[in-house]
């Protein structure tokens, strides 16, 4: 506790590792935790009082005094605990830590909530809508306005008449609540016995309010959820707080609608898409104990629950959970280390779990629960493949004469076909059959995709766009440009010739601009109002499709050949995943893959349905490599507008590295994508061994290195993800 006169130290949203000092003013005591505002140069930011000495410095006589201390929830100890690992662990300042751990602007005024009841007294006049009103009120209950509007048809008019004439009485009612509170016996689980069992393990684990983290691993259609909800469950019963993870918050519908059949109400949701004065609401509600569960993106991690008796990471290997803006952290794994600060449970649940989590369960570290089963019986799809090597599709066209028959076939049977590329977009390049030119982004190294919906080039990367010409600008051919490659716009161009009768819905985040136009979409195919289904990997999220029983993967080779030691395991989970939308419902669903490597291990793993074959081989070959999670790993992008500052920088950097027998200094070399947004990229990686003290070796390096100036950029990413 820091009094009047003293001085405490504050983190600021800044990108340095220190903190400031400031006196406390008169008449204020300050504790570390303490949102404050203060004078930084010639501008105010919102700070926190961090754990600190507060001893004086020399110049204490120049001190600064902290402005005000803001009306807002302090962070607690567990919170600045938190913020200090994470950013120790990504090399990342502090204060760019906190920042996103205070997104929360000061409460707006509250506005006043009116409600309505009958008067006293009975209006000289009364009209057809005004007795509609006074009907309604009849029931003794008091009604807000626009509740009331709606009940009745009247207008505004008709309701402010009845309360200047006394015959309707306003009321002020206390404000709305920010989240609904779960009710525990509103939907009771029916759950199997394998379900049971595994719930009954995760509540005990939530009610001896210890650390453990558990890998829930079961097949797609195995009821995952309705288990971690009786560990929510559990945690609002012991009166605490419930975090759930989710890779694409914004789009899960059917997840907040199965959250309210058990529990009648939806959970609170924290993700980009909510708007300024609502993410203020949550995030005071929340750190008063007043919101009992959370259903978020990644930075709901880092919100202030002052009670959090279990976390659950669902789709826990989706690559969504790695930030790579900014600060580069793997939500999934800092989960764990929240959980273990708090000593709570946390659940990782996949059907196609991440190497990483699978060897920790082998190893004793995790708890392993597993649902062999589809719930109530269910079989898993059948997959075999289609070999494009030999009956693949005539040229010009993607989608193979044995697809096309398993299509039509399910149409007729009044059933839901799905078609997944993983290619947004109409063509992923667009070149000149007379002179080759190829239309590249004008500030990064990529070819530039063609959006025919939007009549558009589009740059993935940067977000450049250009209308598509009509003429080459190279050799000003006419009618010479040509699509290379598909995109699911083609395939819908394709299908459209085929399948004219089809009702067909493309589900991709490009097309339809707002998450909340996806959620309709997603809704219309789960409620099986369109029949053919065309979708990038977003389809492959947890949703429940019950009348889709045929699943077509247009490409299944696409991501095998890359550079990316994760390439199989992430093309097995996504394959995995969306050819498990397929018979969840009554009927029994199949799947074909398109392959030009049908003998491929990922392939023979998919269709024999021997996912611990997979599991086995991919475990061994990252052992033998010393790849994560048996060894360490990390990059370093060295980044400019001049590809000489980058370059010499990096090999001057690598000149520096002190030597360690241990680890491995591979590079620089140019990024995959060598050039992002104008900015030239140089990429190194670092290898070590699992017990090797990657952090601090690279924290040293750069300290002794070659100081950044200008507009020269190094960017840190332990364990990375993306290696483009």
């Amino acid at each position: 506790m820091a009094n009047p006169g003293e001085v405490v130290e504050v983190l600021l949203p800044v990108a340095l590792e220190r903190t400031y000092s400031y006196r406390v003013p008169f008449g204020n005591t300050l504790m570390p935790g303490d949102v404050v505002r203060v004078t930084l140069g010639p501008r105010e930011v919102v700070g926190v009082v961090w754990d600190g000495d507060g001893v004086l410095p020399a110049s204490s006589n120049r001190l600064k005094y902290v402005e005000e201390r803001l009306e807002i929830p302090p962070l607690g100890a567990e919170m600045r605990r938190f913020i200090e690992w994470v950013a120790n662990w990504t090399l990342t300042p502090r204060g760019m830590i906190m920042r996103m751990a205070l997104r929360a602007p000061e409460l707006p005024p509250e506005k006043q909530r009116l409600g309505y009841r009958l008067g006293k007294h009975e209006p000289e006049r009364l009209t057809a809508a005004r007795r509609r009103v006074l009907d309604h009120l009849s029931d003794g209950f008091v009604h807000e306005k626009r509740a009331l509007i709606e009940a009745t048809g009247v207008s505004p008019s008709v309701v402010d008449g009845l309360v200047d004439a006394g015959a309707v009485e306003p009321l002020a009612l206390p404000p709305e609540p920010v989240a609904g509170t779960p009710d525990l016996t509103f939907g009771s689980a029916s759950l199997n016995e394998a379900q049971a069992l595994a719930a009954a393990s995760l509540s005990q684990a939530v009610a001896a309010r210890r650390f453990s983290a558990m890998l829930l691993e079961g097949v797609t259609g195995s009821g995952k959820t309705e288990v971690y909800f009786e560990a929510v469950a559990e945690a609002v019963r012991q009166g605490g707080q419930a975090l759930i993870m989710l890779p694409e918050i914004a789009l899960t519908n059917q997840f907040l609608d199965r959250f309210a059949e058990r529990f009648g109400v939806r959970p609170a949701e924290w993700h980009s898409g909510i708007s300024a004065n609502k993410r203020a609401k949550l995030w005071h509600g929340i750190a008063k104990g007043e919101v009992a569960v959370v259903a978020g993106a990644r930075s709901a991690l880092f919100l202030p629950f002052v009670d959090l008796r279990v976390i659950i990471v669902d789709e826990e290997h989706d690559g969504s959970y790695k930030q790579e803006d900014g600060p580069r952290y793997n939500a999934r794994d800092m989960a764990v280390v929240r959980a273990r600060l708090i000593d709570a449970p946390v659940v990782l649940a996949s059907a196609t779990p991440s190497i990483e989590s699978r060897v920790n369960a082998d190893r004793g570290r995790y708890g392993h629960i597993t649902l062999p089963q589809r719930f109530g019986g269910r079989a898993l799809p059948s997959i075999t493949t289609v070999d494009m090597r030999e009956g693949g599709p005539e040229r010009g066209k993607f989608i193979a004469p044995s697809l096309v028959s398993a299509v039509k076939e399910t149409l007729a049977a009044g059933e839901q076909a799905l078609l997944f590329l993983n290619r947004r977009g109409y063509a992923p390049l667009t070149l000149c059959r007379k002179c080759g030119h190829r239309f590249q982004c004008p500030n990064c190294t990529a070819w530039l995709v063609e959006h025919r919906f939007r009549k558009s080039l589009v740059c993935h990367h940067c977000g450049h766009t250009a209308p598509v010409p009509r003429h080459c600008p190279s050799c000003e051919g006419e009618d010479t440009l040509t699509p290379c490659g598909p995109g699911v716009e083609r395939i819908a161009e394709e299908v459209s010739g085929l399948f004219p009768e089809a009702h067909t819905v493309i589900l991709s985040s490009d097309i339809h601009g707002s998450a909340e136009r996806l959620r309709q979409e997603l809704d219309t195919v789960a409620k099986g109002e369109a029949n053919l289904v065309i979708g990038t990997q977003l389809v492959a999220k947890g949703h429940n499709f019950p009348f889709l029983t045929l699943v077509g993967v247009v490409d299944a080779d696409l991501g095998l050949g890359t550079g990316d030691p994760r390439a199989a395991e992430r093309t097995f989970q996504l394959l995995g995943q969306v050819t498990g939308r397929a018979g969840r419902g009554e009927r029994p669903g199949r799947a074909l893959l398109q392959s030009y490597d049908p003998s491929h291990p990922v392939m023979q793993a998919l269709v024999s349905g021997d996912k611990e074959s997979f599991y086995a081989r991919e475990i061994a070959v990252r052992a033998k490599a010393g790849l994560p999670p048996y060894g360490r790993m990390a990059a370093l992008t060295i980044s400019d507008e001049d590809r000489g500052k980058a370059e010499g920088f990096a090999r001057q950097l690598v000149k520096s590295a002190p030597f360690d027998a241990a680890l491995r200094v591979l590079g620089p070399a140019e990024a995959p994508i060598a050039v992002i947004r104008g900015r030239h990229r140089m990429r190194l990686i670092l290898q070590a061994p699992r017990d090797f003290a990657l952090q601090d070796y690279i924290r040293a390096w750069l300290a002794a290195g070659p100081k950044v100036s200008g507009q020269l950029a190094v960017d840190i990413d332990i364990d990375p993800m993306n290696f483009a």
